[in-house]
């Protein structure tokens, strides 16, 4: 396969570009002009808490976000051999965000959190990957099918924990639940996450490229097939858990951009991964921008703008599915 490094400059160029919009257009009373000479060094004093406090940490976030979950697309995809395949879909991130807010409602706070949204994120993967697994295959119409239903069903158990929940913080819940950057914490976390897995998919998308071939394959070609898939369970889990923990349940990001990727000739893991944390990012800043500034001071959900943009293209991929019969 070879390694598209042009895509990937292109790819950082872009990631670059929306970083520096985000900083540089808001709804505040400081103009671009402002916040550019911020950028430069220089700017007033309540300019530059506009810019850096508040701006470029919320832009990191975005960015740490999007690229957690659209890496987590890619792995759910390699393990499933279906460009159909996302967090979102299939329930991960419903399971996380029920673990979250679960441990949110008894009070808990900080690595408490995070480690009850991964426990619901891995707890939804492996319910849905074993329950549509026949014949050591897993078939993509059930694995949809599934996916949904236990999404659905996510959404029921959220829907309950919000109709118990105190009054004080419910509309705060809701945002979250919909994709808000608005109260995200300190991105380093998300961002760290992100860059761990962006260096692993380089180091081990041969792994990637040999468990994308089907499982028997690779067996064949001396792969561990067990203890990678564990591996790839684990890593989309953990991504998809620190996404939900920073912004909510924002959807699609993990299967618009691994198809769009593919579409540009990234079909290299060691180069898709990379490449998927930097569009993933990318897509999410600048939905996050449009989203605070469309109708300010009021803030858009990030994760209605992700939907509006994945409902369209899932429907298409699907239709292209059916049209292969990949969908027995």
């Amino acid at each position: 396969m070879q390694f598209p490094k042009a895509l990937l400059l292109m790819l950082s160029l872009v990631a670059f570009v929306c970083l520096a919009l985000a900083l540089l257009v808001g709804s505040g009373a400081s103009s671009g002009a402002e916040a550019f000479a911020v950028l430069l060094g220089g700017g007033e004093a309540a300019t530059r808490d506009i810019v850096l406090r508040v701006r470029l940490p919320r832009a990191l976030a975005a960015f740490g976000t999007g690229a957690c979950l659209a890496q987590a697309g890619v792995l759910m995809q390699v393990m499933l051999r279906n460009p159909l395949a996302d967090p979102y879909i299939l329930g991960t991130s419903g399971g996380a965000a029920v673990g979250a807010l679960t441990a949110m409602l008894a009070g808990a706070a900080g690595l408490a959190i995070d480690a009850a949204a991964f426990g619901g994120a891995l707890f939804s993967t492996v319910l849905v990957f074993g329950l549509t697994r026949r014949r050591g295959e897993w078939a993509p119409g059930r694995l949809l099918l599934t996916g949904v239903v236990i999404a659905a069903g996510w959404g029921a158990v959220v829907s309950l924990l919000l109709a118990t929940s105190p009054e004080a913080g419910l509309r705060g819940m809701l945002f979250w639940l919909m994709g808000d950057f608005a109260f995200a914490g300190p991105p380093w976390g998300v961002l760290a996450a992100a860059a761990l897995a962006a260096i692993a998919g380089v180091a081990g998308g041969q792994t990637l490229n040999l468990l994308a071939t089907g499982e028997q394959q690779a067996a064949l070609l001396g792969l561990p097939v067990t203890q990678t898939r564990n591996c790839v369970y684990l890593a989309a889990a953990a991504l998809t858990s620190l996404a939900v923990t920073t912004a909510g349940t924002v959807g699609f990001v993990g299967l618009v951009v691994p198809h769009l990727l593919r579409l540009c000739g990234a079909t290299d893991h060691r180069a898709l991964v990379p490449g998927a944390a930097l569009a993933g990012g990318s897509l999410l800043v600048i939905a996050d921008t449009f989203a605070r500034t469309a109708l300010a001071p009021r803030q858009l959900p990030v994760g209605a703008i992700t939907a509006l943009i994945g409902v369209p293209v899932f429907l298409l991929l699907l239709r292209q599915a059916h049209g292969r019969g990949r969908l027995a």
